[in-house]
C-alpha cells in the first residue's frame, strides 16, 4: 500500500532525527513529505517509532493511506515519480 506522511516538527534536532528515521521506510519527496510502499504492519511499526520521536504537544505528523484507485489519480507536476516498489526485482 502507498502511504504519504507529512510532518511539522518544531525542534530542529527532533526534525532531523525523524527525517533520518523515515528514510529507513520510504522516499523523501519534499523536505517534510515522504512516500512509502509498506504493508499495514510495516506502517504500524513505523508510526510506533515516529510516536516515540515527537513531542505531541508541539509537533504534527499525519499519515495518509492511498487506495489502489487513488494511486492511478496521482498527478505529479515537475520532477519526480510516485515511489512504488516494482512487482519484481532483477538480481
Amino acid at each position: 500500500m502507498i502511504y504519504v506522511l507529512v510532518y511539522d516538527i518544531v525542534n530542529d534536532r527532533r526534525r532531523n532525527r525523524l527525517h533520518r528515521a523515515l528514510k529507513d521506510y520510504g522516499t523523501a519527496v519534499q523536505r517534510s513529505v515522504f512516500e512509502f510502499d509498506l504493508t499495514p504492519k510495516e506502517a504500524g511499526a513505523m508510526m510506533a517509532r515516529v510516536e516515540k520521536m515527537i513531542s505531541p504537544e508541539e509537533d504534527t505528523v499525519r499519515l495518509y493511506r492511498l487506495c489502489a484507485a487513488c494511486i492511478t489519480d496521482v498527478r505529479i507536476l515537475g520532477e519526480g515519480t510516485l515511489s512504488l516498489d516494482p512487482d519484481y526485482y532483477i538480481i
